[in-house]
């Protein structure tokens, strides 16, 4: 019995720290497309170490991620990493600001392109401290018919920071408790 409440304390202990990271899904419902404001996006989100970006497209589309000068003059032939799938999660694992373009020149002139500046994770609000949810903003979805999908999940999903993530995590540790002094 000690042994298996040992068991469920580490399982409990390591999902309270894993559960401040969040999956951002790029543009929210219109996805990575031309037609969205990806600017206002990224300035209306926080990204810390941990999160992942989810980026959502059509085959006319591509994900580029780029050195900030290719950024800036949209350059698509000096290339980190390129990706061509239409559904690419990227992890964001170090601080710093990281740049993506379409790697479709013109798209990305026309506005195509995300800066993400990614904080220490250390940068959370401590607990009890005011937090704003990830995806607050509601977006009107894109009129374009390469729209990914009308059911792309917000960004928000099933975030859970700061005190609720440790209530959640009690919570779960209670119910385990009970379930094993039945045993």
């Amino acid at each position: 019995m000690a042994k298996l409440v040992l068991v469920y304390s580490l399982v409990v202990l390591g999902l309270a720290l894993a559960c401040n990271a969040a999956t951002y899904t790029v543009g929210d419902s219109s996805g990575w497309d031309i037609s969205t404001d990806l600017g206002t996006w990224a300035e209306n989100n926080k990204f810390v170490v941990g999160d992942s970006l989810s980026f959502l497209y059509s085959s006319s589309h591509s994900l580029e991620e780029v050195k900030k000068e290719d950024f800036d003059s949209c350059n698509t032939t000096n290339v980190i990493r390129t990706f061509t799938n239409g559904n690419t999660t990227v992890p964001l694992t170090e601080p710093g600001t990281r740049y993506f373009v379409c790697g479709n020149q013109l798209h990305c002139l026309g506005g195509m392109k995300l800066q993400v500046n990614v904080a220490d994770n250390q940068a959370k609000s401590p607990i009890g401290a005011p937090q704003s949810q990830p995806g607050v903003t509601v977006t009107q979805p894109s009129s374009k018919r390469n729209n990914p999908a009308s059911v792309v999940p917000s960004s928000a999903g099933s975030v859970y920071e700061g005190r609720d993530c440790i209530v959640m995590a009690f919570l779960g540790f209670v119910a385990t408790m009970f379930w094993a002094v039945q045993l």
